[in-house]
C-alpha cells in the first residue's frame, strides 16, 4: 500500500509564464517570463477544495479536472504517495490563452508542488529536474513551455523516441518521447517586453493554421536563425533581428490574428526584434536597445498593453 500524506502537511510552489518559439525555433525555444501563478497546497480532510484566485478564476473547473489538480494527482503517483484530501489555493497572474505558457506553468506548478508535499513530510524527495521536464512536457506535447518553466531563463529543449516503446504500443499511433531541455545563460543586456491583448486565442486552432511540409529553401532559413538564436540570446544580442526571422508558423497564423501580424511588423520594420509569443496573439520582444519612443501609444492602439518582465528563473517550491 502507498503511504498517505499526513493532515496539515503544507508546500507552496511559484511558477514563471513562458514564452515558445522565439520566431524561428517552433516548439524547442523557450523562455521564462516574470508573469508568476502561486500555487499553495494543505493536506486535509477527505475531500478536495479548490479555491481560484486572478487570471481566468471564472473559466476553470473546481474539481479533479482542473490543470492544477490534475498535475498535483500526476506528481503524488510518480512519488508513489497518496493524500486524503487537498486544499488547494490557486493565485493566478499568468494570462490565458494569450501565448504565454499558461498551461504549462499550471503543470510545472502542480506537479512541483507534489513534489514539494512529498518532501515536507518526510516520505521521499523533490521531484528531479529532469523529471519535472518529462512529466510536464508529456501533458503538453511538447516540452518548449513547459522546460521553460522549469528551468528558467532561455531553453533550447527537444524530444527522441522512447527505446523500445513502437509507435503501435501506444495510444493514439503516437510514438513515446523522451523530452530533455537546457538552459543558456543569457546576455546581461537582453530584456524583454511582452505586448498583451484582451482577446484570446486557441492553440489548437492556430497550430491547424500550419501545413503539413514546407520547401526545403524555408527549411533551412529556419534551422539557420535557430541556430544563431542561441548565438544572439548568449553571447552577441546584435544578431536578434535575423535571429528571431521565422518562415515555418508566424505568416500562417496571421490572418487570425491581424492585430498581432501588425504590431510585430511595426516593431521588426523599427529595427525592435519581436515575434509572435507561442501561438499568440501576444508579441515578444527580446532586445539590447530601447524600444521606440511611441511603441507604448502604439500597443495600445492596436488593442495591447506593454509591459517589460524579468527573464525569469524556474518554479520555486517552499
Amino acid at each position: 500500500m502507498n503511504p498517505v500524506l499526513p493532515a496539515g502537511v503544507q508546500a507552496q510552489a511559484r511558477v514563471p509564464a513562458s514564452s515558445a518559439n522565439l520566431g524561428p525555433g517552433f516548439d524547442s525555444l523557450g523562455i521564462a517570463l516574470g508573469i508568476y501563478d502561486d500555487i499553495s497546497v494543505t493536506v486535509g480532510g477527505d475531500a478536495l477544495r479548490i479555491t481560484v484566485s486572478g487570471e481566468g478564476a471564472e473559466g476553470v473547473p473546481l474539481d479533479e479536472r482542473h490543470l492544477v489538480v490534475r498535475a498535483i494527482n500526476r506528481g503524488l503517483a510518480a512519488a508513489g504517495v497518496t493524500a486524503p484530501g487537498l486544499d488547494v489555493k490557486c493565485r493566478n497572474s499568468i494570462p490565458h490563452a494569450r501565448g504565454l505558457g499558461s498551461s504549462a506553468s499550471a503543470v510545472v506548478g502542480g506537479l512541483a508542488v507534489a513534489a514539494g508535499l512529498v518532501r515536507a513530510a518526510g516520505l521521499g524527495t523533490q521531484l528531479s529536474t529532469e523529471a519535472l521536464i518529462q512529466l510536464s512536457s508529456e501533458f503538453e506535447g511538447h516540452p518548449d513551455n513547459a522546460s521553460a518553466s522549469v528551468l528558467g531563463s532561455a531553453v533550447v529543449s527537444w524530444s527522441e523516441p522512447t527505446a523500445g516503446i513502437h509507435t503501435s504500443d501506444v495510444a493514439g499511433d503516437s510514438p513515446a518521447l523522451n523530452y530533455f531541455a537546457r538552459s543558456l545563460e543569457m546576455h546581461p543586456a537582453i530584456r524583454a517586453y511582452a505586448m498583451i491583448p484582451q482577446v484570446e486565442s486557441s492553440t489548437a486552432v492556430t497550430r491547424g493554421l500550419l501545413p503539413d511540409a514546407v520547401s526545403r529553401a524555408d527549411a533551412v532559413f529556419n534551422v539557420s536563425r535557430a541556430a544563431l538564436a542561441v548565438v544572439a540570446l548568449t553571447t552577441e544580442p546584435q544578431l536578434l533581428m535575423a535571429a528571431t526571422e521565422d518562415r515555418l508558423h508566424q505568416d500562417y497564423r496571421a490572418p487570425v490574428m491581424p492585430a498581432t501580424a501588425a504590431l510585430v511588423r511595426w516593431l521588426r520594420e523599427r529595427r525592435v526584434p519581436a515575434t509572435v509569443s507561442g501561438a499568440g496573439p501576444t508579441v515578444l520582444a527580446l532586445t539590447a536597445s530601447e524600444l521606440p519612443t511611441q511603441t507604448r501609444d502604439k500597443a495600445a492602439e492596436l488593442g495591447f498593453v506593454l509591459q517589460e518582465v524579468e527573464i525569469a528563473p524556474g518554479v520555486v517550491v517552499h
